[in-house]
């Protein structure tokens, strides 16, 4: 199967945690794609991935294969870069409050939505999306999100819309003009708007 997601094995790392409707369905193969496409760069980051769905083990086999030749990448195997958890009991998904009430199978059971969590390295949860089953997800927009997570849990600064690493970020209001001096020696600039007030400051990325 795919490799082991042990909590040891977690210490100290920011983790993602995404659930998907159901193995062998189009939406849910190419996002497990583009994940497995895009794990290594997660990986550079630090962030260990894993994934969900209401299918069992002897499933998750057989779609990694499907999911690895749509990607073009059978020369990794046969197996996922990342874990993918059987919850064929809903006891996980569940408890996480993964569950669409409008989705259901043929037996009237509801599946479980694409939710992302995001969690940091002291295990608290930074970030939530959800998406409806018809949606299927940007994860070059969850790579983007980590980015401005670890950027702004060591760094005093927000990253404005759009923002993309080495862009300019924003100075927090909670900073005073001294300290962003002392904290940002690069500079601060203010945009300039009819209010005149000076809350829009960006200063190069730290």
């Amino acid at each position: 199967m795919a490799p082991s997601c042990s909590t040891t094995s977690w210490e100290n790392s920011w983790g993602i945690l995404f659930s998907h409707p159901r193995d062998y369905t189009p939406v849910c193969t190419t996002e497990l794609g583009r994940a497995a496409r895009l794990w290594s760069e997660f990986t550079k980051r630090g962030v260990k991935m894993v994934a969900l769905s209401i299918d069992s083990v002897e499933d998750h086999h057989g779609w990694s294969k499907d999911i690895l030749a749509y990607c073009s990448m059978e020369s990794c195997g046969s197996t996922l870069p990342f874990p993918v958890i059987a919850d064929s009991k809903r006891e996980l998904a569940l408890e996480l409050g993964m569950l669409d009430p409008d989705e259901k199978d043929n037996d009237g059971m509801p599946l479980t939505a694409r939710c992302v969590f995001i969690i940091g390295p002291d295990k608290r949860l930074k970030l939530s999306l959800l998406y409806p089953a018809s949606t299927g997800r940007n994860f070059d927009e969850i790579l983007r999100v980590v980015d401005s997570l670890q950027l702004t849990a060591a760094k005093r600064v927000a990253t404005p819309a759009d923002w993309q690493p080495g862009d300019s970020v924003m100075v927090p209001p909670s900073i005073s003009p001294s300290e962003a001096k002392v904290l940002f020696p690069a500079g601060v600039y203010t945009k300039e708007v009819p209010s005149k007030k000076k809350y829009l400051r960006y200063t190069p990325q730290p």
